[in-house]
């Protein structure tokens, strides 16, 4: 991490304070590997010989490609060295440089463990790499490997969510102890408390999720990404309210009042992620809210947008919705509707706007059987192959 830190502070210009964290990363490594200092080094002086290259600080840059040189030469030859070490190192950092470098993270970790099959270490890599790879249902082997890891490196608590999420979703109970165990120990780790939050957020649990999540939010005030989870837990609770034909009390009302709130305070925070989502459910919020001036600003941010197909479907039902249920304007949720089923994708939010054409014509047809507008619904439906 001190490394990656390094490599970021170089790419801002802030070469001084690059050189600072290599010397952690440096003190970090004699710590944790000490029998390995030498080999486990080589990224981090490499390192320095760039940042000192970039200075133009050419003997210092020199002196660390020598030190480079000389372990090379001690292990295998002066130009290049194959091993576990060095396996690893590259695929830490390439997990942690998005899923892009996920499958060449994985050719790391098997090429270390084919040597040392037993390794915590290298056991705990693989099964992260191959867990962020994995599709939903989870393949039996990810949840295998995460087993063995979980084995091998029992003290591993980000490994354990993990495998904790994968027994969740093959309905297994087994994961939920996985998790109890997990906050019993009052852990002070924002990426682990997220994967406990997803626990619960996958399990309906909402209000336990954001409690877990805002304690990392506590760790990580800044982080937009933990901003967008929270609020988007803010945003289902107050459509499952919304939606939920319950009778609504003065206390429930405050309490949707509250929700509508925090939802909206940590999507904002979120909101320089440029996400769709973040504008769909900023404008979502403030329209049950009442707020249609602010929630139409959202969606006016989003139509500006050049989307893909099928999210702009997805925008056109979205606002035809609004403008359905909340403004009261008929004419303009029939408007969009007719622009999303357009969009010549099929999907469910197609059939969706479909079955609402539907419904708007059939209600209206129940009034007037020459209502024009119905009649040109119906007429627009069979060009579209409507199959109701």
């Amino acid at each position: 991490m001190y490394n990656l830190l390094a490599y970021i502070k170089h790419l801002d210009g802030r070469n001084e304070e690059a050189l600072e964290c290599l010397q952690q990363a440096e003190e970090s490594l004699q710590q944790e590997h000490s029998d390995q200092a030498e080999v486990r080094n080589l990224v981090t002086w490499g390192n320095y010989a760039w940042v000192y290259y970039h200075l133009g600080r050419l003997p210092e840059a020199q002196a660390y490609v020598d030190k480079v040189k000389r372990v090379c030469e001690k292990f295998s030859n002066p130009f290049s060295l194959e091993c576990t070490e060095l396996d690893t190192e590259e695929g830490w950092a390439r997990l942690k440089c998005g899923n892009s470098q996920i499958k060449r993270a994985i050719v790391c970790f098997e090429k270390a463990l084919e040597k040392h099959p037993h390794d915590p270490e290298f056991a705990s890599g693989l099964a992260i790499a191959r867990h962020r790879e994995s599709e939903c249902p989870a393949p039996l082997n990810v949840t295998k490997l995460l087993c063995e890891a979980v084995e091998l490196n029992p003290d591993n608590m980000y490994v354990k969510l993990l495998l904790a999420l994968k027994l969740q979703q093959m309905n297994n109970a087994k994961g939920e102890k996985l998790v109890e165990e997990f906050l019993e120990k009052s852990p002070y780790d924002a990426s682990v408390l997220q994967q406990a939050a997803k626990f619960y957020r996958n399990g309906g649990d909402q209000d336990k999720a954001i409690e877990l999540l805002e304690r990392a939010s506590g760790m990580l005030p800044n982080n937009t990404r933990l901003h967008y989870i929270i609020g988007t837990c803010y945003k289902d609770k107050v459509f499952k309210i919304v939606c939920g034909n319950n009778k609504m009390c003065q206390e429930s009302d405050n309490v949707l009042q509250y929700q509508i709130e925090q939802g909206i305070d940590h999507l904002k925070k979120a909101d320089n992620r440029n996400l769709s989502k973040v504008n769909l459910h900023l404008a979502f919020l403030h329209g049950i809210a009442g707020k249609y001036k602010e929630a139409e600003h959202y969606f006016q941010r989003e139509f500006e947008k050049e989307l893909p197909p099928l999210a702009k479907q997805n925008l056109h039902l979205v606002y035809g919705n609004f403008q359905l249920y909340q403004m009261r304007c008929e004419d303009d949720a029939i408007h969009h509707y007719m622009e999303g089923i357009k969009i010549n994708i099929e999907s469910y939010r197609r059939i969706q706007m479909k079955k609402k054409l539907h419904d708007i014509a059939k209600r209206r047809i129940s009034k007037n059987r020459t209502d024009s507008q119905a009649l040109q619904i119906l007429e627009f439906l069979q060009q579209q192959n409507e199959q109701i």
